[in-house]
């Protein structure tokens, strides 16, 4: 028999977890483009917030909190890091800025886990292509003026009347034109499954297949797939997650939101040996200021 390769026993063990997800009815694996994270290490896991979860409180016409404030709600709280989401930055954050938020969390012993923007690579040739690239480009500096390693990242939807073939290349070929840069920067960017055409398991590992870059990886988040075993799903795609936002909510396809098993979340980032933030990304109805304090301890349980 001749030698495996490094890629081929990854790809190799990376089917073998999905299978043991999914169980004897799970499709052949196919050829991967970007191998698995590879870990030897058991997993290692460290909390942080989104500031998407407060977003009532940093929108609006008369917000009553900012970033450095959400800093100081996860300080109190013991996290090891926070996330401060692309959307709530002044629009004319400079490098000060940015330095000034960076010191203000590491002075409160907090990490900047990453970074997160609301890109569509999916749009035709164009000014609106280009503003969406420079978007990219743009956030890539600040993630390093921030010193965040990572920034979740969207592919985005099909525009009406294109086809899912066309946006898909075009996705791609987003991603191409900016992971030189990202590199150059030393910051990771990291696809999550958002809907569109990240919709379904599927669709992801097409886009994963699609584009072999070392500063390409998943974003892996706990609520968006909204398919008949989202839990399999979300298997499926770990091994290549290097950023890990949870929801405390699930929605499986045909039926109402349930809250998500933060145990067998848990379990899956584990059995790839996910080590690396995991962020709570709060979405659901009730007051965060109320119900993220309590989700924030069962993880920490969880976690241990």
């Amino acid at each position: 028999m001749a030698p495996m390769s490094r890629r081929s026993f990854l790809g190799a063990a990376a089917a073998a977890a999905a299978a043991s997800s999914f169980g004897p009815t799970a499709s052949a694996p196919r050829a991967l483009a970007i191998d698995p994270i590879r870990r030897t290490r058991p997993s290692h896991l460290k909390l942080s917030i989104a500031a998407y979860s407060y977003r009532q409180f940093l929108t609006g016409d008369r917000p009553t909190m900012d970033l450095f404030d959400f800093v100081d709600l996860a300080a109190d709280m013991a996290l090891d890091a926070v996330e401060p989401t692309s959307y709530y930055f002044p629009a004319d954050a400079d490098d000060a800025y940015l330095h000034r938020l960076r010191r203000h969390a590491f002075l409160l012993g907090l990490d900047i886990s990453g970074t997160a923007i609301g890109n569509d690579f999916c749009v035709v040739e164009g000014p609106e292509r280009e503003k969406q690239l420079e978007l990219a480009r743009t956030w890539i500096d600040r993630a390093a003026a921030l010193n965040a390693p990572v920034i979740r990242v969207f592919a985005g939807r099909t525009p009406k009347g294109d086809s899912e073939e066309a946006a898909v290349a075009r996705a791609i070929e987003g991603f191409k034109a900016v992971l030189p840069y990202a590199e150059q920067k030393g910051v990771m960017l990291a696809l999550e499954n958002h809907g569109g055409i990240t919709a379904t398991v599927d669709q992801m590992m097409r886009l994963i297949e699609g584009i072999d870059h070392p500063y390409f990886a998943v974003n892996l988040d706990t609520g968006n797939f909204h398919t008949e075993d989202p839990y399999g799903d979300l298997a499926r795609i770990a091994p290549y997650a290097v950023n890990v936002q949870v929801k405390t909510e699930i929605a499986p396809e045909g039926g109402p939101k349930q809250e998500a098993d933060l145990s067998r979340l848990v379990g899956i980032l584990r059995d790839v040996k996910y080590s690396g933030y995991v962020v709570l990304e709060y979405e659901a109805a009730e007051d965060p200021m109320n119900a993220i304090p309590r989700h924030v301890e069962r993880l920490r349980q969880l976690i241990g």
